[in-house]
C-alpha cells in the first residue's frame, strides 16, 4: 500500500508540473511562431508591395535576406544576454523589437524604412527560439524536454503551411495588415511573459560584450552579402568576382578578430569552451548541414513548375506533405529522444534527408516520386530542426551557457540556409537546363549530408549521458 500510494503521490506531482508549465508552452510556442509567420508570410504579399513602392525583383529579394541576415545577428547576442540578465527580461525584448519592427514595416513609405523595419524584427524574432529553447531547460523537467522542444521545433513547418493561407486573407485589406496583426499579439505575449517567467540568470551581472557583438555582426553581414553574390556573379560557380571575394575576406578577418576578442572577453557572445569543444563543433557541422537541406526545399516549388509542368499554386501545394511530415515529424523525433537520447534520431534524420534529396536528385521526376522525396526530407529535417540537435546543444553547453548554445546552434543553421540557398541557385543559373542545375545542387547537399552523417558517429550524447550531467 505505502508504494502504491508513492507512485500515485509521484503521478499527481508529474500532473501538477505539466498543468504549470502547459501555459509557459504556449507563450514559448506563441512567441516562436510569430517570428517564423514573418518568413512564410510575406512570400504572399511581394507583389503589392513591388507594385506599391515600384520595386524591381533584387529590391523585393532583399525583403527576405535582410531578415534572415539580422535574424542570425539577435540569435547569439540575446541568447546570450538571456545566460546574465534573465529570460524573461530577454524574452520581453525579443517581443518587443518584433513589434517595434512590425510597426515601422506597416508604416513604412518607402523600401530603406521597410528593410529598417524588417531588420528591427529579425532581431527579435531570432532571439525567441534560443530563448525559448533555454527556458525549457531551465522549466521542464529532463523527461519532458524533448517532447517540449519538438513541438517548439514544429512551429516552422506550422508557420509554412498557415504563411500563405493567412497572408491571402489580409491581402484582402492591404499587405500592411500582415504587420499591423502582430501588434496586438505581441502586447499579449509580453503580459503572458510578466506573468508567468522567471527572471532567471546568472547571479554575477557581467559587463556585456560590446567589441564581440560588433565584430560577429561583421562577419555574418560580409558571409551573406558574399553568399549572396555567388551565384549571381558572371562567372557563376567557375569563379568568385572581386566583390564576393572581398566581402569573404572581410568576414575571415572579422570572425577571427571575434574568436581572440572571445577569449578575453569578461562576458562573451559565444563562450569559447563552446567553441573548443570537439562535441559542440560536430553539433554546429551537423547544424550547418541541416540548414544546407532547409534552404534547398525552398526550391521545390520552381523545381515542380518546370519539370512537372503545374502551375505556380499547385506547386505550392505540392509541398503540403512535406510540411505535414516536418510538423509530425517534429512530434515523433521530441518522444524518441526521451527514450532513446539525440544521437540515434539525429543520425537517423540526417540519413532520411540525404536519402529524400538522392530521391529528388536521381530519381526521374514524377508527381509521385516527388511527393515520396517530398516525404522523406520533411521526416528527416524534422528530427534535426526540432528538438535532437537542440537537446545535444543544452547538454554539451551546461546550466551556465543554456542560451549561448542555443545562439551558436541557431547561428550554425542560419549560415547553412544562407549558402544553401546561395549554392542551390548559383549551379541552376549556371546549369543549361534549370531542372538540371536544380537536381545536380541536391545531389551536392546530399553529399554533404553523408559527410555529417559519417561526422555524427562521434556524437556522445544519448539519455543516460544526458541524465548523469544533468545529475551533475
Amino acid at each position: 500500500m505505502p508504494v502504491q500510494c508513492g507512485m500515485q503521490r509521484n503521478a499527481s506531482l508529474r500532473g501538477s508540473e505539466g498543468a504549470a508549465t502547459a501555459p509557459i508552452l504556449v507563450l514559448l510556442f506563441g512567441g516562436v511562431l510569430l517570428g517564423a509567420l514573418d518568413i512564410a508570410i510575406v512570400g504572399p504579399a511581394l507583389p503589392a508591395i513591388q507594385a506599391e513602392l515600384a520595386l524591381d525583383s533584387r529590391q523585393s529579394a532583399a525583403i527576405f535576406s535582410i531578415y534572415i541576415l539580422f535574424g542570425l545577428i539577435g540569435a547569439p547576442l540575446l541568447a546570450s544576454l538571456s545566460d546574465s540578465f534573465g529570460r524573461r527580461r530577454v524574452y520581453i525584448g525579443c517581443l518587443a523589437l518584433f513589434g517595434a519592427g512590425s510597426l515601422v514595416v506597416a508604416a513604412a513609405p518607402s523600401l530603406g524604412v521597410l528593410l529598417a523595419g524588417r531588420a528591427i524584427q529579425a532581431v527579435g524574432a531570432g532571439g525567441t527560439l534560443p530563448v525559448a529553447s533555454a527556458v525549457i531547460a531551465d522549466t521542464f523537467p529532463i523527461e519532458r524536454r524533448g517532447r517540449a522542444l519538438g513541438l517548439i521545433g514544429a512551429v516552422f513547418g506550422i508557420a509554412f503551411a498557415l504563411g500563405p493561407v493567412i497572408g491571402g486573407i489580409l491581402l484582402s485589406f492591404s499587405w500592411r495588415w500582415l504587420f499591423v496583426v502582430n501588434l496586438p499579439l505581441v502586447v499579449a505575449l509580453i503580459g503572458m511573459s510578466v506573468a508567468l517567467l522567471e527572471d532567471r540568470g546568472s547571479e554575477a551581472r557581467r559587463r556585456f560584450d560590446a567589441q564581440g557583438a560588433g565584430l560577429l555582426a561583421l562577419g555574418l553581414a560580409a558571409l551573406a552579402f558574399g553568399a549572396s553574390r555567388v551565384g549571381s556573379a558572371s562567372s557563376g560557380l567557375a569563379g568568385i568576382g572581386a566583390g564576393p571575394a572581398a566581402a569573404f575576406a572581410v568576414a575571415a578577418a572579422a570572425l577571427l578578430l571575434f574568436w581572440r576578442a572571445e577569449r578575453r572577453a569578461e562576458a562573451p557572445i559565444v563562450e569559447p569552451r563552446l567553441l573548443e569543444s570537439r562535441q559542440m563543433r560536430i553539433i554546429g557541422l551537423l547544424g550547418l548541414a541541416t540548414g544546407l537541406a532547409e534552404a534547398s526545399m525552398v526550391f521545390l516549388p520552381t523545381l515542380a513548375v518546370n519539370a512537372l509542368d503545374v502551375s505556380a499554386s499547385r506547386a505550392s501545394f505540392m509541398l503540403l506533405p512535406l510540411i505535414g511530415a516536418l510538423i509530425a515529424g517534429s512530434i515523433i523525433a521530441g518522444r524518441a529522444l526521451d527514450r532513446v537520447g539525440a544521437r540515434p534520431v539525429i543520425q537517423l534524420g540526417m540519413a532520411l534527408t540525404m536519402l529524400g534529396l538522392l530521391l529528388f536528385a536521381l530519381l526521374p521526376l514524377s508527381t509521385p516520386s516527388f511527393y515520396a522525396a517530398g516525404l522523406t526530407v520533411g521526416f528527416g529535417l524534422a528530427s534535426l530542426l526540432g528538438a535532437p540537435l537542440r537537446f545535444a546543444a543544452l547538454e554539451e553547453g551546461g546550466q551556465a551557457a543554456r542560451g549561448a548554445s542555443q545562439g551558436l546552434l541557431t547561428v550554425c543553421l542560419g549560415a547553412g540556409r544562407l549558402f544553401g540557398a546561395s549554392m542551390t541557385g548559383g549551379i541552376a543559373a549556371t546549369a543549361a537546363v534549370a531542372v538540371a542545375g536544380y537536381r545536380q545542387a541536391m545531389l551536392a547537399i546530399a553529399i554533404g549530408c553523408g559527410l555529417a552523417l559519417v561526422t555524427s558517429a562521434w556524437l556522445a550524447i544519448g539519455v543516460a549521458g544526458s541524465r548523469r550531467h544533468e545529475a551533475r
